[in-house]
This record gives structure tokens, C-alpha cells and sequence, in this order.
């Protein structure tokens, strides 16, 4: 940010009526708004953002207008996205003769983007829409004036971006924040976090708590009251997929992990996790073992609170222990809120089992002389995680394999190397497989080299055309070849290596150039064969029944299919 945009800045509100007292001088005021954020400026229809899309960002107007799409949301093809239905049985049987003698062949038509394109500020790529009055005619949408902040909430708790918002007008400028400024301009001002607090309560927060199993049995004064106590707080390193590539070349053991709360600490809080992915963990010998990993919706620390209410005079402390893997927004409701509000509205039956424990002791490695195990609260698929095995929970965990939704696993045992699964690949991608038939190991298992259509999808983050898209919310993560410009910011930022750049070619087989003589390079990966019948061809396949798409979120799949 230059200087004169920065002292432009200092005298608009809100930072105007910013306090440069309360910075400390390693995040001095003038130097948040030098470091972490930029100018930008959108001629007429240019997007935004998109809805669906991962952004590290926030966005404030300082001149012009932007819309927002509130309903119905914009077709896939206007905002750069792949839209294509199920082949019929015909084309799914004639592309094993129609395919291209030659890889990764170009058509001219999908040479021609089906979206315009213009290099703005900085050589980034933008986005237009074709036809605004058609935009406006046929959706509801909503004006962002001078002064209006949004996009603060998918930056902070990396969630998608909720709606599609365009510039309105060739004058519109914005000013955007990265996320690590945004988060220290909420840290040291008190108005901006209550600001934001305020939007996130109106515009996330009763949806997140609504989705909680035990607020179904709250009256709507019950639920008020505990939104109204609800912290939220993030957790990790928002980009923690480039240190952890980093670690992996490196060799080194695993990253620090923060902890949200500690085992034998009091609880006073329950922990729900809204996104990312939170490790559980026990005290064994010296070091830790994992339990389980919990996910979107699952909650931490309810258990114990439960017990104490239940039973004051003897209460228990925390059995567990919770690390952040990786970047976690959670969030946090009093254990005072909990006993008022929720634990007297549950059925007695729905209350969660009492908690044994020796009598003058709140240690929860304490033994049952009769059990001879330790006494533990009761956790949420803890059986289901101790039928795969301590190896297994930390070769999953070490990995980071819990983020996968779609995991390729191949049972080596099964396995003869027949490479059936590659070619039915290659069959259905331009002759070109969308995966390695390689990966980490485990006993017999194998976790190939292919997209695992992740939970939080950190390849989707930084894309400036929006080619690497969900196809829905929670739904497969693909990349439309017309809009993707070959960038590598989606190939970079995969923490897996599952996306490869690859050179396009014409029909000859010749390498395709760009203007500075450069090969044209896009991103291929694994798209769960969206467009085929039956599903993945590589799964479809297999004569051995050795390779499945598991989702690891949950062991269940895993459980049942290691099992049979």
C-alpha cells in the first residue's frame, strides 16, 4: 500500500476513530493498513466474489457500489464454473472411441473461454459478467454503499462465500483486508471485533448453533440467551497447508499443535467445532496418544459438564485433550450458560452417561481396581476409532488424511498391479490418468496420490477465475478447463500434491503456446468421474474389489469396508 493511500485511508472511517495508542508497535495502525491491505478497483459486472468460493479476505467500499445476488443464485456458467450433466449410456460407451489419439488435447472451442477475461491492477485476472440488466431483472439482489464491509466472516472462520457480489458501476473501488489484518484491527480496537461479533451473530451464529443436537429441546428465549453467550474464537495457522508440505520434505515430526483445552483442567466451557478439524488426544507415558479427531458439528467438554451438574459434589475435570490440526474456528458456550439453559430442557434419557470416577480423586488416569482401565468420559465414536487401532488413528491423523471426504484407499493385499484402475482413469480424461497409484502406506493400505475432494479445500483458496469450484456446497471439487488460466496457485496451495499442471496440446499433438512463446498449462486432477454414470471409473474398475473412495471425516466407511 503506498503511503498516500495509507494517510487516505487514516482519515475514513472506521479508522479514523481508531485509538493508534492501543496497537502495540509490532502491529502499529499505519502498518496493518501498509502490509494487509490493498486498493482495488472493478470496472462494471466485474465479480467480486463468488458464492461457494474460499477466500482469505474482506472487502470495504470506500467509493461506488457492488450488489449483492441474494436469490436464486447465479447459473454455474456466468461466474466461470464447469456445468456439465451425466453422459448418457451412449456417449459413456462411445468416448472409449471418440477420445484423442494425443493427451490432454484442447478443443478450439474450449481454447475460447466461455467468460471474458481482462488483466486489471497488478496483472490479476478478472471475472465479468455478460449481461447486468438480465442479472438485475431476473434476481433479487441487494446494493453495498460506501462504508459497507462484508466477505469478513468466510475469511475469518474459512467457510464459503455465501453469495455472488459484482461491481455495480465503473467507479467501484474497494478496499481489501487480508484476513491476518482483519484479525488484528478486531484484536486491538474493540468497536471493529464488536462489529464484526454483531454481523457474525446476525448472519452465522443461529444457523451453527441450530444444527447442535441438544438446542432442539430449548424454547427460542432458551436459544437467545445462549447465542447471545456464544465466543467465538479460531485456532491455528489459517495457512497451514504450505508448513505442513514443508515438514513432510523436511522430514521433521509434526507441526506444534495448539490446545483449545487440556485434560484435567476444569471444564468451563463447551467446545462445538464449526470448521476445520480438532485432534483428541490422551495422556499415555510420556507423550499423547490420539483417540479421535473431531470435525464440522461435533462438540468437546459437554460430557464432563453434564457430570458436574449432575453430581456437584463429586465433579470430574476435563478427560481429554483438544489440539487444532491445522486452522479450526470454534465456538465456545459458558459451562454456567449450559447448566441454565440446556441441561434442565433435556429429557433424562438424553443426558449423557455419568462419569465414574474413584471416590477423592479428579485424576482421570486414576484406575478402577475392577476394570483395571482408566476412567474416561464417554467420547463420541471412540469405539469406531479403537476398532481401527491406535497405528491407524496416528497414520491417519500424522497424514492429515481426516480431511478427505472422497480418499482413495487401496487394499495392497487385494492388489495384483493390473493397472485396470488407471486405464478406466484414462479412458475418461483425455487419455491422461487423474491420479498416482502411489501413496503413503500402512500395514496393507495404501492412500493413493488422488483428490480427496477435501472438507476444507485450502486448493480452492487464491484461485482468481473460480475454476477450481465446489460443484455444490459440501459436493465434489473440480476445475472447469475453460476458465482456468494455468496459474498453479490451486497446485501450490494442495497439501497432498493431487494436482498436477499439465501442458495442453492440439489435435496434432503439438504444445500449446501463449503469446510469450510459454506453454499453456492447466490443472488436472481427480473429479470423481461427475460426469459419468456408476461414478468413479477407477473404483468401477477394479476386478479385485481392492481400491474404494472412503470418506475419512468419519471411520465408519473405513471400519466396515477394512471389516468385509
Amino acid at each position: 500500500m503506498p503511503d498516500a493511500d495509507v494517510v487516505r485511508l487514516l482519515a475514513l472511517s472506521p479508522f479514523k476513530d481508531m485509538n493508534p495508542e492501543s496497537f502495540p508497535g509490532s502491529a502499529a495502525l499505519r502498518d496493518i493498513l501498509k502490509n494487509d491491505t490493498c486498493i482495488r478497483r472493478f470496472k462494471k459486472g466485474e465479480i467480486i466474489v463468488r458464492q461457494g468460493d474460499y477466500g482469505n479476505s474482506a472487502f470495504m467500499v470506500l467509493a461506488g457500489e457492488a450488489q449483492v445476488v441474494i436469490s436464486p443464485s447465479l447459473p454455474p456458467a456466468a461466474v466461470g464454473r464447469r456445468e456439465e450433466p451425466k453422459r448418457s449410456m451412449f456417449r459413456a460407451i462411445a468416448q472409449l472411441w471418440s477420445n484423442s489419439n494425443e493427451p490432454e488435447v484442447l478443443s478450439p472451442s474450449a481454447r475460447q473461454s466461455a467468460t471474458t477475461h481482462r488483466k486489471g491492477d497488478n496483472d490479476e485476472i478478472h471475472i465479468i459478467l455478460q449481461d447486468i440488466p438480465a442479472v438485475l431483472d431476473k434476481h433479487k439482489t441487494a446494493t453495498l454503499e460506501a462504508g459497507v464491509i462484508f466477505g469478513e466472516i468466510a475469511a475469518l472462520s474459512r467457510i464459503p462465500r455465501t453469495a455472488t457480489i459484482f461491481a455495480h458501476g465503473d467507479g467501484t473501488e474497494l478496499l481489501e483486508m487480508r484476513w491476518q489484518g482483519l484479525r488484528d484491527l478486531m484484536k486491538y480496537d474493540p468497536k471493529v471485533r464488536a462489529y464484526i461479533d454483531k454481523i457474525y451473530r446476525v448472519r452465522a451464529l443461529s444457523t451453527a448453533l441450530s444444527e447442535i443436537p441438544f438446542m432442539k429441546y430449548l424454547s427460542e428465549e432458551a436459544k437467545k440467551k445462549v447465542a447471545d453467550a456464544t465466543q467465538f474464537e479460531t485456532y491455528g495457522d489459517y495457512e497451514w497447508s504450505g508448513k505442513y508440505k514443508d515438514l513432510l520434505k523436511s522430514g521433521a515430526p509434526t507441526a506444534k499443535e495448539p490446545v483449545v483445552a487440556g485434560e484435567e483442567d476444569y471444564p468451563n466451557n463447551v467446545v462445538i467445532v464449526r470448521t476445520g478439524f480438532a485432534r483428541v488426544t490422551q495422556g499415555y507415558g510420556d507423550g499423547h496418544r490420539t483417540l479421535n479427531y473431531l470435525g464440522a458439528g461435533q462438540v468437546y467438554g459437554f460430557e464432563e459438564i453434564a457430570h458436574n451438574w449432575r453430581n456437584p459434589d463429586n465433579p470430574v475435570t476435563l478427560q481429554y485433550t483438544l489440539r487444532v490440526m491445522g486452522y479450526t474456528h470454534v465456538l465456545v458456550i459458558p459451562a454456567p450458560i449450559i447448566e441454565e439453559f440446556v441441561l434442565p430442557a433435556m429429557p433424562k434419557e438424553k443426558l449423557p452417561p455419568m462419569i465414574e470416577q474413584i471416590e477423592g480423586t479428579r485424576s482421570p488416569f486414576a484406575m478402577n481396581k475392577e476394570a483395571k482401565k482408566p476412567l474416561t468420559a464417554p467420547l463420541a465414536g471412540t469405539s469406531t476409532a479403537s476398532r481401527v487401532g491406535s497405528n491407524m488413528m496416528e497414520f491417519l491423523t500424522q497424514n492429515r488424511f481426516f480431511n478427505g471426504t472422497e480418499s482413495m484407499v487401496i487394499d495392497l493385499d487385494r492388489c495384483t498391479r493390473c493397472d485396470d484402475c488407471v486405464r478406466a482413469c484414462a479412458a475418461t480424461h483425455d487419455n491422461n490418468p487423474r491420479f498416482l497409484r502411489h501413496g503413503p502406506i500402512i500395514d496393507n493400505l495404501m492412500v493413493a496420490q488422488a483428490c480427496m475432494h477435501c472438507t476444507d479445500p485450502v486448493c480452492m483458496i487464491g484461485c482468481p477465475t473460480g475454476a477450481i469450484h465446489r460443484t455444490s456446497f459440501g459436493g465434489q471439487v473440480v476445475i472447469n478447463p475453460d476458465t482456468c488460466i494455468g496459474c498453479t496457485a490451486c497446485a501450490n496451495s494442495c497439501p497432498y500434491g493431487n494436482i498436477r499442471m499439465v501442458e495442453s496440446r492440439d489435435d496434432t499433438g503439438q504444445i500449446l503456446a501463449a503469446g510469450d512463446s510459454k506453454p499453456i498449462l492447466k490443472a488436472t486432477k481427480c473429479d470423481l468421474c461427475i460426469d459419468q454414470l456408476g461414478g468413479p471409473a477407477c473404483e468401477r474398475a477394479c476386478p479385485h474389489d481392492a481400491l474404494k473412495r472412503i470418506n475419512l471425516n468419519t471411520l465408519d466407511e473405513l471400519v466396515d469396508w477394512i471389516k468385509n
